[in-house]
């Protein structure tokens, strides 16, 4: 049960990110002045999308909670690099973001140590 609340924390974590960077290219960019970036933040806030990214982000929160219950940190934590590689390939398959060696490996990178550090 304890892998449950490691893959809801990053099916949660993959969520919130992947819905706010996709709502959020339909207000422009943070205004300059002070005042104006409190009412474009507060507006961005009840955007309900944006929203559900904010809830996502706190029921990911309640499943690590439960996960830590189950697992070491020092074990459970290295499998949060896959939300890097989801997000990473949501973004370039489905947003249209860009793709490049370096980034590729990166990835292997991140995958690579993920199960190097699964294994101890």
């Amino acid at each position: 049960m304890g892998y449950v609340y490691i893959f809801g924390t990053i099916l949660f974590t993959v969520y919130g990110q992947l819905i706010i960077k996709m709502r959020i290219g339909n207000y422009g960019s943070l205004p300059s002045e002070s005042l104006e970036k409190l009412f474009f933040l507060i507006k961005l806030f009840l955007d309900p999308f944006i929203f559900s990214g904010f809830i996502s982000a706190f029921l990911a929160s309640m499943c690590w909670m439960a996960a830590m219950t189950k697992f070491e940190l020092s074990y459970a934590y290295p499998f949060m690099g896959l939300t890097f590689v989801l997000v990473f390939l949501f973004g370039v398959f489905f947003m249209g973001e860009s793709l490049n060696i370096y980034k590729l490996l990166g990835l292997s990178f991140i995958v690579l140590g993920i199960i190097l550090a699964s294994k101890g």
